[in-house]
């Protein structure tokens, strides 16, 4: 990932994540909103903005999956990290398809220090960028795909709403233990150095997967037959689970496939139109287990599992 102080790029971030031997992420720094209406420095505009994204990251995966859905392609840009991330953090190929579009960059670190020369904290994708101010609008996912949602509407046909006035509650209450406990769950089991701070981590884990397990018996999605954000900031760490939290983090009670209604769960939110086109499987594996090389120091890259998210899902029986 990187991590920037004043500027300079240092290469011992994790170690500043690490308290006690638990994992502890820390926030983002750009926290700007854009506004349809013109109220915040960033109007909502077509072709003014750009995603920086790395398909290996959950975190970033939300953002594409919002600029899919709601046919942003041609408003919003995007770049794509390459897999491999080097000591220098995310990278960019020379040219090709994980080039730096805008700008040519070899570094993701050196968007954030365009922003700002003086740039103290984590190197993060995703980032969302303004090309008018030449500056980073917001690099905190979980606000970036509400603006996706709701503040870039005139420029789309797709008016869905993923958080809707009369459910937000609802999914606030939803999203704060799936985040605590299962998006931000895995990492702490995968980055803990002490076995305290690991099994802690894994019970709350595999806890909070049984809740989940249980609303999923009673209706179609996380905040009742509606699909909504808190359905799709769960899915980007499901997607991964099977193929390398189990594994690389050691999340192995159980696998997503083993959740009668998780998995079948899981299947239909891929398997909606264009989804599974924002997954991309040996990416994903060869970032996790060739960067992560404090956790996996041989670098193999395993071929497995067989993954079984194109068979049916019997989620339609919640009409």
């Amino acid at each position: 990932m990187g991590m920037l102080i004043k500027g300079k790029l240092v290469d011992n971030w994790l170690e500043k994540e690490i308290e006690e031997g638990e994992f502890k992420r820390m926030e983002s720094t750009f926290r700007h909103w854009i506004t349809a209406d013109g109220r915040s420095d960033f109007a909502a505009e077509a072709n003014r903005y750009h995603l920086y994204v790395s398909n290996a990251c959950p975190w970033a995966h939300r953002t594409v999956i919002f600029r899919k859905l709601k046919k942003l392609e041609q408003i919003i840009g995007l770049s794509v990290v390459e897999a491999d991330m080097f000591d220098e953090g995310w990278t960019f190929k020379k040219e090709g398809q994980y080039c730096d579009e805008l700008y040519g960059y070899r570094y993701m670190h050196e968007i954030y220090t365009r922003a700002n020369t003086e740039f103290t904290g984590q190197i993060t994708v995703p980032v969302l960028w303004d090309k008018k101010l030449n500056t980073i609008v917001n690099n905190e996912s979980s606000e970036i795909i509400r603006m996706l949602n709701s503040e870039f509407n005139e420029f789309t046909e797709v008016k869905k709403d993923f958080y809707p006035a009369h459910l937000r509650d609802e999914i606030e209450r939803i999203n704060q233990p799936i985040y605590d406990n299962i998006n931000n769950g895995v990492y702490r089991c995968g980055f803990a150095t002490s076995q305290v701070a690991y099994e802690k981590a894994f019970d709350r884990l595999f806890n909070e997967l049984e809740n989940v397990e249980k609303i999923l018996a009673k209706q179609r999605y996380l905040a009742g037959s509606d699909i909504t954000e808190a359905d799709w900031r769960l899915f980007t760490t499901l997607i991964r689970f099977d193929a390398v939290y189990v594994g690389h983090f050691k999340c192995n009670l159980k696998r997503i496939t083993d959740y009668p209604n998780l998995s079948n769960y899981l299947r239909e939110l891929y398997q909606i139109e264009d989804i599974a086109e924002t997954v991309d499987f040996e990416y994903i594996k060869r970032h996790y287990y060739f960067s992560h090389s404090s956790v996996n120091p041989t670098q193999l890259v395993p071929k497995g599992p067989e993954l079984n998210v194109n068979l049916p899902h019997d989620r339609a029986r919640f009409i």
